[in-house]
């Protein structure tokens, strides 16, 4: 089984070293892991909007490769998951393949929105909850938005509140995730 591994460590200074340790743990579990920086692009000579393009290209062809896909949705950049790691989970589920995900932040998409706006929400006349900006705010006690949350099978997504600066190369929760996918292929 080909495991597809999305997430916003393709960005960090010790990416392919992750990317090794990620797939190391897959093997482990008799899974092979795919690494979004496997591909041996050539982007030389390529502006850099026709390299973006060819790595996109690329990226979509391991994905459709693999057979189902981890995804890191630990916060990046942000309050949210990577949009590119989201885009990958949504391209995997369309294929309706298995998506499993997990994050090294523990905390609910509403209570990452209330310490971003250091807690100024407040109750619209309707009883939405808003932002300073009016805008409301999910409250539906998942991860992330309703679409990203929604699209993973329940169980299929695992928590855990990595040390500050840990967050994006703990694999705690990741090493579950692999776990999980690895028993259910063997039932």
């Amino acid at each position: 089984m080909r495991v597809y591994l999305a997430g916003p460590e393709v960005f960090l200074p010790g990416a392919l070293a992750l990317g090794e340790a990620k797939k190391a743990i897959c093997a482990a579990h008799g899974l092979t892991g795919v690494f979004p920086l496997d591909n041996a692009l050539d982007l030389t000579g390529l502006e850099p909007r026709f390299q973006g393009r060819a790595i996109y290209e690329a990226n979509v062809r391991l994905i459709r490769g693999c057979d189902l896909l981890i995804a890191n949705l630990t916060p990046f950049r942000g309050i949210s998951a990577d949009v590119g790691t989201v885009f990958e989970l949504g391209f995997m589920a369309s294929l309706k393949r298995p998506v499993l995900a997990y994050s090294n932040s523990a905390a609910s998409f509403k209570s990452r929105i209330a310490q971003y706006f250091q807690g100024r929400l407040h109750r619209r006349a309707d009883g939405q909850l808003a932002d300073p900006d009016d805008l409301a705010v999910e409250e539906f006690d998942m991860l992330d938005n309703l679409m990203l949350h929604g699209a993973l099978a329940e169980g299929d997504l695992f928590l855990h509140q990595a040390a500050p600066g840990q967050e994006l190369t703990d694999l705690t929760a990741f090493a579950e995730a692999v776990r999980a996918a690895a028993s259910a292929i063997r039932i």
